[in-house]
């Protein structure tokens, strides 16, 4: 294997963007939440809580496996056919298989309505909203 050139100031655009997209996410999620907490209910308002944790854990995830993919291919750069590891594949699909049990066991065993859940996993992309306009508004890219 080749080894992986050093971070580009493309790389560190990203990370400023990830690091921005994230904390926009728990932000307005765990607004949210308080919001319907005092309007709706205890149960409401944790259920959006955990909804936006599981919204910013698939982020997570997802980016870091982007991450790992575009290191491999930056490493095998003029293969041919490179080789993606298959853990990568697997982290791909695992992420759901893992946010689908949390929050089938948020809904069973904690009693938080789905609705309210569902409404914490938008978060993700209320923050990227956020996060677009932002950009569009400072110029910055």
């Amino acid at each position: 294997m080749r080894p992986v050139p050093p971070p580009t100031s493309d790389d560190e655009t990203h990370a400023r963007f990830s690091m921005r997209l994230q904390g926009l996410t728990l932000g307005l999620g765990f607004a949210a939440a308080i919001a319907v907490l005092i309007v709706k209910s205890p149960r409401a308002g944790c259920g959006v809580a955990i909804g936006t944790l599981l919204a910013w854990l698939n982020y997570r995830w997802l980016d870091r496996g982007l991450d790992a993919l575009v290191r491999a291919a930056k490493a095998q750069a003029g293969i041919p056919q490179p080789r993606v590891p298959s853990s990568v594949y697997w982290k791909f699909g695992g992420r759901y298989v893992l946010i689908a049990l949390l929050v089938y066991a948020s809904v069973s065993f904690l009693h938080v309505p789905l609705l309210a859940v569902v409404i914490g996993l938008l978060s993700l992309g209320a923050g990227a909203l956020a996060e677009g306009l932002y950009e569009i508004i400072s110029g910055s890219s």
